[in-house]
């Protein structure tokens, strides 16, 4: 029998090569058991106390409050009408590819040699964490890295060419300066009101609550957001709001999904 398991109740500064500490472009430094994979136990593959939700449905609560998903009634979905940029900075990453720049900026091949210590022509999301640092002096986290390297490596060969490089290099600096529109006290790291600011103009509407779930997620002591984490935050809400968008064909903010579904969209599996 397979499917869920029944649980019981219960870039660092001064690394040899590296550039000098910050984001590229900033000088001097800077923001441095079901049959079918269904869940166990409901059947037809559904999740269990989903009542009438055919084959395993998401039971939609409408009206939840403080908001929700964009574009359904009473919102948008960002990237609709009226949303700039497609749901965050760098509107050029169109449905998982971005395009790489036919000619290499010499200041964008300067920063790659930089990054790439083992001389291999490519770059890993190692190599790239030893060149990044946030506003507050902490390093890149390995999984801003990771998904950064996985969003521009077009031949999904787990590193970058200096192409790929080049458009990743656009979008850093595109966060950095959104980043640095909020962070107004210029201490390297957003709060509440600034997080709650950024995903409205991105055309999201979130409750208190969901943003400060988010907040707790990355920094449970000072409920702060370095860029980073900025980054992949942002970044996985729009992935999830695109894959849910995808399956909301009624546009009205409830899609029904399988467990199997859910999971791979929640693991990045899906699109």
């Amino acid at each position: 029998m397979s499917g869920y398991p029944g649980a019981p109740p219960s870039a660092y500064p001064g690394a040899p090569g590296a550039p000098p500490a910050g984001y590229p472009g900033a000088p001097g430094g800077g923001y441095p058991g079901a049959p079918g994979g269904g869940y166990p136990g409901a059947s037809g593959g559904g999740y269990p106390g989903a009542p009438g939700a055919p084959g395993g449905g998401y039971p939609g609560a409408p009206g939840a409050p403080g908001g929700g998903y964009p574009g359904a009634p009473g919102g948008g979905y960002p990237g609709a009408s009226g949303a700039p940029g497609g749901g965050y900075p760098g509107g050029g990453y169109q449905g998982g590819e971005f395009q790489s720049a036919p000619q290499v900026d010499p200041q964008v091949q300067q920063w790659f040699n930089a990054v790439d210590t083992d001389r291999s022509g490519q770059i890993d999301a190692q190599e790239l964490q030893r060149a990044l640092v946030n506003g507050n002096w902490s390093k890149f986290s390995m999984e801003a890295c990771r998904m950064m390297i996985d969003m521009f490596d077009n031949d999904k060969t787990g590193q970058i060419s200096v192409q790929e490089f080049g458009s990743l290099y656009s979008f850093i600096n595109q966060w950095k300066a959104t980043f640095e529109a909020l962070d107004a006290d210029k201490s390297g790291v957003i709060d509440a009101g600034e997080f709650t600011q950024a995903l409205e103009q991105m055309g999201y509407r979130f409750s208190p609550t969901f943003i400060n779930n988010i907040l707790i997620k990355y920094n449970p002591k000072e409920r702060r957001l370095t860029l980073d984490n900025f980054i992949v935050a942002t970044v996985q809400i729009k992935r999830l709001t695109d894959s849910f968008r995808a399956r909301d064909t009624q546009m009205q903010g409830q899609a029904t999904l399988v467990y199997e579904d859910f999971v791979g969209l929640a693991m990045g599996a899906h699109k």
